[in-house]
């Protein structure tokens, strides 16, 4: 099972459009919704530093593949 983090924060319209895109592109792929990890930056001052500026930002946690918004479905599906 690849293991997802979505680094967000809460209020941004980008990071609920992106979770939104990647939950769908999971479930037409049939993998678990679990496993996705959602990370709110504001919660980790690193966090925030290195992500503020790109959020949302998909990383793909074997590989450290990094996906920067804006992507659609044909990044992701190349990604996963």
């Amino acid at each position: 099972m690849t293991h997802l983090t979505l680094y967000h924060t809460s209020g941004c319209h980008l990071c609920e459009q992106a979770e939104a895109l990647l939950l769908a592109c999971l479930a037409a792929k049939g993998t678990a919704a679990d496993s996705l990890q959602l990370t709110d930056i504001a919660d980790d001052e690193e966090l925030f530093k290195r992500y503020g500026l790109l959020i949302p930002v998909l990383r793909v946690e074997c590989t450290g593949q990094e996906l920067n918004w804006p992507f659609g479905l044909g990044d992701l599906q190349q990604l996963l």
